[in-house]
């Protein structure tokens, strides 16, 4: 299975565009996912994405978006982040990404004022939508699971739940290790989602919250989940196994920081019969 990295780890360094993807390929990845913004990108930007990445021959497998404004109880912030959306699905047919990493929010006001089935009925609908957008580009889309407590999709059985509303083969989930870890999440409930997971993030953490940090510096037992993942079919869906880093505490050394990464995942993922 490819090995890739989310390319924040870089921009949150202050590293440019160009900088991170020369970099990318030099450590020794095989792909990469982009993290930015079709609507806060120039034409100039676009192009630099696209050409660098071709000259390195790194192929971009997924473009990852945050819009929980698709669960807004305003119609107004529903029209707007579902028309953002189909920019972002744009935009990886235009990069030749596999799929869009969708981030679909958390309940607000703490699951009062606003019943929660109605969050859950408004993000159901925007896939929907949006599954069928995707598929139209030959695209995926695979939502994150996030650990957090008002998130819609905090488990896997929420996440199941949610699938199964949705019902759109190109609506699928992404597989994030340390968010499973922090959610309490037992290896072998991944089995539920078999064919149904399009992308894998991976990173370490404390165990007690969101750190994304290089596999090996937390607590997450990551041979059991890969174990399961390796199972689920990802690779036919198009998916890769991605770094996902956060926020270096010494920017100045990220080059380090991505390097230990690397080779610490590169290790998980030969002894799981992942990577050759």
């Amino acid at each position: 299975m490819q090995l890739g990295l989310i390319n924040s780890a870089w921009v949150q360094a202050g590293k440019g565009t160009a900088y991170g993807i020369r970099q990318t390929k030099a450590i020794g990845f095989d792909s990469i996912d982009v993290f930015a913004d079709p609507l806060d990108l120039d034409a100039r930007e676009r192009a630099l994405i696209r050409t660098e990445c071709a000259a390195a021959g790194l192929p971009v497998v997924s473009v990852a978006c945050v819009a929980v404004g698709l669960i807004d109880f305003n119609p107004s912030v529903r029209r707007f982040h579902l028309e953002r959306c189909e920019a972002y699905l744009d935009f990886c047919y235009e990069l030749g990404a596999k799929n869009l990493l969708l981030v679909l929010g958390e309940y607000i006001w703490d699951r009062q004022v606003i019943p929660p089935a109605e969050q859950w009925a408004a993000g159901v609908t925007a896939l929907k939508d949006l599954g069928a957008y995707a598929g139209g580009l030959g695209l995926k889309i695979a939502l994150e699971l996030e650990p957090f407590k008002l998130s819609l999709l905090n488990d896997v059985p929420n996440m199941r739940r949610f699938l199964d509303d949705v019902n759109h083969p190109a609506v699928g989930a992404n597989i994030d290790v340390s968010h499973l870890q922090l959610a309490g999440t037992k290896p072998e409930e991944l089995r539920s989602l078999k064919g149904r997971a399009f992308h894998v993030h991976i990173s370490d953490c404390d165990g007690k919250v969101h750190g994304d940090l290089p596999p090996g510096r937390g607590v997450v037992d990551f041979a059991p989940y890969l174990r399961e993942i390796a199972s689920l079919g990802v690779e036919d869906a198009g998916g890769a196994v991605s770094i996902e880093l956060e926020y270096s505490p010494e920017p100045e050394k990220i080059v380090e920081w991505v390097t230990e990464a690397y080779a610490a995942t590169a290790a998980l993922l030969r002894d799981a019969g992942m990577r050759s």
